[in-house]
């Protein structure tokens, strides 16, 4: 839907002092006003000389120090941005295309403070609507919410900005400005001015020098773009609300080791007892202590002792205050609890098997380097459960088809022979698989390879949307390639007795402007935490050989 014809008439960029601060049901009184009680400049004034108060200067100096050369983390805030938040001042955030165009909804993410939208971007946006492409589509979807923001407000009301929050959106008190007039902003002499970057950094720099005593910070996930901002002097950041975790060391692991004195410290008022639960049985411990806290439901805690006591492998199935139930697992590292063939070779192994096999967990994820067994596991829990215990009734396999190198082009076939070489990883697991049992004899094994490719379905993620899965166990590989919004609709698919089980690595992300902060794997198991009927164990020894393992420290 095209936008509605914007107005010549200079928007003009409210004071801070119209706005709320950040906290919520406090009134912040800054020590110092930042903006004068004057009109405020509209956008086509020159700009008159004001009497500077301490907090400007202090802006003005973060203002110089930056582009004085001190180094600046690209993950963190601009110098400027950590200045205002500190002084509790509303900033007028420049966005960039490509930050529209991976989250249609970072319009209403900027919480208090403003948005500016120059005309180059919504020219951008025009020229990416058109396709089926997630792109094209988040592209509309931006195009009709601006329409929906600007469809009954008068055009000189326009000027004044419009309110984010009156579509819904609570959270957004800030205002939505559009450039309605041509700013000129001095750009390094022979930079193209043609160029869509170019000309959005030159709106940045114009707003600068319209506006000195407020921050005015440029929004961009291409990181060329905020390169050439910080050689000109500007504030720039990245896109930082779609990131889950601002440092990936901080993800949830699944695991949590116990002190050495866990059972002195818990050991006053403990109960334990057995049960017998899928032909297994289990003891369990009602414990009440210090460590509890730190614990999550479905978490796996462990204890091995350095005095040569035997370990201790838990599962956390309850939490009420500082009392957890903690129930002993299955020792898949058995050869009398192999599956299909396959036993563990390590605890976190055990643990991912433990899940993979429990049929009262529907969502397991599943993290490791290359090597670390992720896809032999699933593979193994998955025939095991369709073909032996008829739990599920069929494995559907699928991947994001994001391809290492250059695309060879178009693949012949029906949808399953063009995904065939996306899953040579399964293939290689069937192979491993198949030679377990060599009592069967070469024609027993063909048999039950073609017993096993019957009940495996290859499925493309193109067509999930709109698709129930009931009683089946879907297999996602490379799900570090998927965006939080791809994630949502696969996970959403399942139907009664499904389960899914996430497979990825976030160390080898291959879509453009994802990052591992922002992957689609990272968003579920920072979300799933804690619930009855999920688990996510983060695999950490290599076990394909000692090739790979060497391999993957020393390159």
């Amino acid at each position: 839907m095209p936008l509605p014809k914007l107005p010549t008439k200079p928007a003009v960029i409210l004071s801070t002092s119209d706005y709320p601060k950040a906290e919520k049901g406090k009134s912040v009184k800054p020590a110092i006003t930042l903006v004068e009680s004057k009109p405020p400049l509209e956008l086509n004034e020159t700009p008159v000389a004001r009497d500077r108060s301490d907090d400007t200067a202090v802006l003005e100096k973060a203002r110089s120090s930056r582009s004085a050369g001190k180094p600046t983390d690209t993950r963190i805030k601009s110098r400027i941005s950590r200045t205002a938040d500190k002084l509790g001042v509303s900033k007028l955030f420049v966005l960039d295309t490509n930050v529209l165009m991976h989250d249609p909804t970072s319009l209403f993410r900027f919480e208090e403070h403003d948005v500016y939208l120059p005309m180059m971007t919504l020219e951008e946006l025009d020229n990416h609507k058109k396709g089926m492409s997630e792109v094209a589509r988040n592209a509309r979807q931006v195009s009709r919410s601006l329409d929906a923001l600007v469809a009954d407000v008068d055009e000189t009301a326009i000027d004044q900005g419009i309110q984010l929050s009156k579509l819904g959106n609570k959270d957004a008190k800030g205002r939505l400005f559009f450039q309605t007039n041509l700013q000129l902003g001095s750009l390094p002499e022979g930079l193209p001015v043609g160029k869509a970057d170019n000309q959005i950094l030159g709106v940045v720099r114009a707003l600068e020098e319209l506006h000195p005593h407020r921050p005015v910070v440029l929004v961009s996930k291409d990181i060329n773009m905020r390169i050439k901002a910080r050689a000109m002097g500007l504030s720039a950041e990245e896109y930082f609300n779609d990131h889950v975790l601002e440092d990936t060391d901080l993800l949830y692991s699944g695991i949590l080791q116990l002190p050495d004195d866990f059972w002195i410290k818990h050991a006053k008022g403990m109960e334990s007892w057995q049960e017998n639960k899928h032909g297994t049985g289990y003891t369990f411990y009602r414990v009440t202590g210090p460590v509890v806290p730190q614990m999550l439901v479905n978490q796996f805690v462990f204890m091995e002792p350095s005095n040569g006591e035997a370990p201790f492998y838990g599962h956390v199935t309850q939490i009420s205050g500082k009392t957890a139930v903690i129930r002993t697992l299955r020792d898949y590292r058995h050869a009398k609890n192999s599956v299909w063939g396959i036993t563990a070779r390590n605890r976190e192994q055990n643990f991912a098997l433990n899940l993979l096999m429990d049929p009262e967990c529907d969502f397991v994820t599943l993290l490791g380097q290359a090597g670390t067994g992720k896809t032999l596991l699933a593979l193994a829990a998955g025939l095991a459960q369709v073909l032996e215990t008829k739990t599920y009734n069929e494995i559907i396999v699928t991947r994001v088809t994001v391809p290492v190198g250059e695309d060879i082009g178009f693949l012949p076939g029906t949808e399953e022979e063009k995904m065939s070489p996306w899953m040579g990883a399964f293939d290689d697991n069937l192979e491993v698989l198949n030679k377990s049992d060599s009592d069967a004899g070469e024609w027993g094994r063909a048999a039950t390879q073609d017993l096993i490719r019957s009940r495996i379905k290859i499925k493309s993620l193109n067509f999930m949307r709109g698709r129930t899965f009931v009683n089946k166990f879907l297999i996602v590989d490379e799900a570090q390639n998927l965006t939080p919004k791809q994630i949502k609709t696969l996970v959403t698919r399942a139907g009664p007795g499904t389960k899914i089980v996430c497979l990825g690595n976030i160390a080898q992300i291959d879509t453009p402007y994802l990052t591992e902060g922002s992957s689609g794997l990272t968003y579920v198991v920072d979300r799933f935490k804690g619930w009855t009927h999920s688990g996510h164990v983060t695999l950490a020894r290599g076990e394909r050989s000692r090739l790979a393992d060497h391999a993957s420290d020393v390159l």
